[in-house]
């Protein structure tokens, strides 16, 4: 694990040093130095200290092309800048040109692959490797947890050809409400495990900074974290799957869960108000799973998938397209005020959204006449 550690601690140092490159542009000045030029200057730093040619240069050069990546994409307006990387938050190195020979099964359970610079490391065997892999990644999570993925795009979930069409409505009390009146809900910690999540973050405030203890404390918390996060990924798999493979068309509202979960803080000047509460609805925002739901849907599903705005569904009756938010009772419960069609509030947003429908703030939904029109003040423009 130390040779590991050793090639994560490089890749790392090249990804910093790419990063403090274009820090430190600025107009006026000679433009950033691109992919081949930071290659030709990693051979030079490498001919210059030992502690870095002992490591692989592919590894390395493997960071400067994940850096180019995430320029390209931060050019493109898809992710955001790419920042520094930290010792324990997003350890990882990429290996390329993997052949046969370099990955072989041991047994039903295990297998091993060839690192650079390390040799056979095993691993896992939790499905069958795709013959198309030429590249893995190493990473090490944050509970302390090595993990091996072999980079291989697989192929898209084939629609039933039935011509159904599903509405997804997220959520906090129901992470998925489907049209069909299907509530599922993304698993987390029991009560126990939270409860001890809790004291061990409490003793983790109150330990010393670099004590051992903390980081005992700390690793604890973070295996903790990692059962939860692996339990949402399990359910957002299970659940992306089972969708794709049961309707053709699945519509989505277009959340921007980036600003809804953005903190209330606010700044010295401007204060801002009920910080506490809109953290623990972040909290719960994410813990939801609503991102990773529809970005599997995305790719398990490429083209199957229509995002809806969704303005006013959770007031619009999915029976007679009233819209009026006293027909929301509660956070479950939803009854019409015209008709008086009554439902689950969520599975009656659901199925607005399997409609496509889209109020406007006007009340109308775009394609009909408005429901609770507005008065407009006519007599004061004559």
């Amino acid at each position: 694990m130390a040779a590991l550690r050793d090639h994560c601690g490089h890749a790392r140092f090249v990804w910093n040093l790419a990063v403090e490159q274009h820090r430190h542009w600025r107009p006026g000045r000679k433009s950033a130095p691109g992919y081949l030029e930071q290659r030709r200057q990693l051979t030079i730093a490498r001919a210059e200290h030992d502690w870095l040619r002992a490591g692989s240069q592919m590894v390395q050069q493997q960071a400067l092309r994940d850096f180019a990546q995430a320029m390209a994409n931060y050019f493109a307006g898809t992710h955001d800048r790419p920042s520094w990387r930290k010792v324990g938050r997003d350890e990882g190195f990429r290996v390329v040109a993997v052949k046969s020979g370099d990955v072989r099964r041991l047994s039903r359970h295990v297998g091993e692959v060839r690192v650079p610079k390390v040799g056979w490391v095993r691993f896992r065997w939790s499905r069958a490797l795709p013959p198309e892999a030429k590249s893995y990644r190493v990473t090490c999570d944050s509970a302390g947890r090595w993990h091996v993925a072999f980079a291989a795009i697989p192929e898209p979930v084939v629609g039933p050809g039935n011509g159904q069409v599903v509405g997804v409505d997220r959520g906090i009390a129901v992470s998925a409400a489907l049209s069909t009146g299907e509530l599922l809900t993304a698993p987390g910690l029991s009560l126990a495990r939270k409860k001890r999540l809790v004291r061990l973050q409490r003793r983790m405030a109150r330990a010393r900074r670099g004590s051992g203890r903390r980081a005992k404390l700390k690793l604890a918390v973070a295996r903790l974290q990692a059962r939860a996060a692996d339990a949402r990924k399990d359910w957002a798999e299970k659940t992306s799957t089972d969708m794709a493979r049961r309707f053709d068309v699945i519509r989505v509202e277009d959340l921007r869960i980036a600003s809804m979960t953005r903190s209330a803080r606010g700044t010295v000047g401007r204060p801002g108000r009920n910080v506490r509460a809109k953290a623990g609805l972040n909290r719960q925002i994410l813990r939801s799973g609503w991102g990773l739901l529809v970005r599997r849907l995305e790719e398990k599903a490429p083209g199957r998938v229509e995002k809806i705005c969704p303005a006013f569904t959770s007031q619009r009756c999915s029976a007679c397209g009233h819209v009026d938010a006293k027909s929301r009772e509660s956070q479950a419960r939803f009854v019409c005020t015209a008709c008086g069609f009554a439902s689950n509030a969520d599975v009656n947003a659901a199925r607005n959204i399997a409609a496509g429908h889209a109020v406007t703030a006007r009340g109308g939904d775009g394609v009909t006449r408005p429901v609770n029109r507005e008065p407009q003040l006519l007599a004061s423009l004559t």
